[in-house]
């Protein structure tokens, strides 16, 4: 397929996925239309970059779902020139948009072989410039903080002391806690003080574990097995060829709106939230991620 038709799909993506479900940031909008998305998943998963859903990667993680990506980048409330650390390299996708959006970012995963794959996707993609290690990104990177925004790609019991310690007063972090079984609240915390923190949350999501000294264990090698299972090399073939055709997300028989359900081991899924914006539901296009 050749970068016209990826970009075609990427402007369809954006028109069907993102701006209609609630993302009105101009500068959120206008990144995810710009990150060649392709480019950050496994080449025969590529003819799948443009649906809205998490795709596996290396080391039985996922790359992120591109309306979560969006969600968690306008729930930070960011600016050109914001600093913003990113805890879940992942695939790069989502420091990639961050870095589109003008923001100078910091990234972590604990698994370095994503890290150095992540660097060659980045600068293939034309964003040399994201700061990439390896380590546990539960204790945060304090040499470069403090932060305008803490974006946390994993979900852990709770939200990391050392992550709000590393953000600046007025800063925003943005991460999914709660039971590692049955999914996750995305929560939005600010820092209003040098000890004081308020809490939002955003709705429902489902993320893989956060894992460090401030999130989860490490999983034993048969819990890894069983939440990763490896895919042939022709999966999208045959999800394409096993896919049969839905009605549209406003038809009749979907109950006159769409509603989701967690993919096994997904990195990050958001149910299509019916709430207003601002109550403990998600409104539609606000529940990650």
């Amino acid at each position: 397929m050749g970068s016209t038709d990826f970009a075609e799909r990427r402007r369809i993506m954006v028109e069907r996925d993102i701006a209609p479900r609630g993302i009105d940031d101009a500068g959120v909008i206008a990144a995810l239309g710009r990150v060649p998305r392709e480019l950050f998943v496994p080449e025969y998963l590529a003819d799948l970059a443009y649906d809205d859903s998490p795709l596996p990667i290396e080391q039985g993680q996922t790359i992120s779902q591109p309306f979560v990506v969006a969600l968690m980048m306008q729930a930070a409330g960011l600016v050109p020139g914001a600093r913003v650390l990113e805890i879940g390299t992942g695939s790069g996708y989502s420091a990639a948009a961050l870095a589109a959006m003008g923001c100078e970012v910091y990234s972590i995963d604990r698994h370095a072989s994503l890290v150095e794959a992540a660097r060659t996707r980045l600068d293939r993609a034309g964003y040399p410039g994201v700061h990439l290690r390896a380590g546990d990104g539960t204790l945060g990177w304090p040499e470069a903080a403090p932060f305008d925004a803490v974006i946390v790609t994993a979900g852990g019991p709770g939200l990391p002391e050392p992550l709000s310690r590393q953000l600046k007063v007025g800063g925003r972090m943005i991460m999914p806690a709660g039971a590692e079984a049955g999914g996750q609240r995305l929560i939005r915390q600010r820092r209003t003080g040098e000890d004081e923190f308020i809490q939002e949350d955003l709705g429902r999501v489902a993320f893989v574990p956060l894992i460090g000294a401030h999130g989860w264990p490490e999983p034993t090698r048969t819990e890894t097995r069983r939440r990763s299972p490896a895919l042939p090399p022709d999966a999208a073939e045959r999800v394409r060829d096993a896919a049969e055709p839905l009605p549209d997300a406003d038809d009749a028989r979907f109950g006159g709106r769409s509603t989701g359900s967690p993919t096994p081991g997904s990195c990050c899924w958001a149910r299509r939230p019916t709430a207003p914006p601002n109550s403990t539901a998600p409104a539609r296009g606000s529940p990650k991620g």
